[in-house]
């Protein structure tokens, strides 16, 4: 089965690295495809706009590449309620929660984020894997 993977606001965030291997890797990964979810972009355009100071047109430019890439998972009320499951039962944060509940409403196999345990595992199907690992 063809592994379909969801990508983590962080890794859209390396698209922006100064380390080119990172970046790379981000790239490469964003160019396969796969999922993203409203609230990934929220974040990116967040993070972009304050912390890398990037103005809009170029917040928007990058985000329409990927969302060229990638489908989107919008955010219903039905996956918040999934995502607060999530949060109790795992002891995730809110936001990682929702990540994972989005990622299981893409029907995904791979989680690619920086931020959680990587080779943790939700309901045997989706996995949670470090891009950047073999990298640090």
């Amino acid at each position: 089965m063809a592994e379909v993977g969801f990508l983590d606001t962080n890794v859209l965030l390396y698209l922006l690295s100064a380390d080119p291997r990172k970046a790379e890797r981000a790239e490469a990964l964003v160019g396969r495809g796969g999922w993203v979810s409203v609230q990934v972009l929220n974040e990116f355009a967040s993070v972009a706009s304050r912390k890398y100071r990037l103005g809009w047109e170029e917040i928007r430019e990058v985000l329409a590449a990927v969302r060229a890439h990638c489908g989107v998972v919008a955010l219903t009320p039905e996956l918040h309620d999934r995502g607060l499951d999530l949060l109790e039962s795992h002891s995730l944060s809110v936001f990682d929660a929702m990540i994972v509940a989005a990622a299981q409403e893409a029907g995904c196999t791979v989680l690619w984020s920086e931020d959680m345990q990587d080779g943790k595992v939700f309901e045997s199907v989706l996995q949670l894997r470090n891009p950047f690992k073999e990298i640090h």
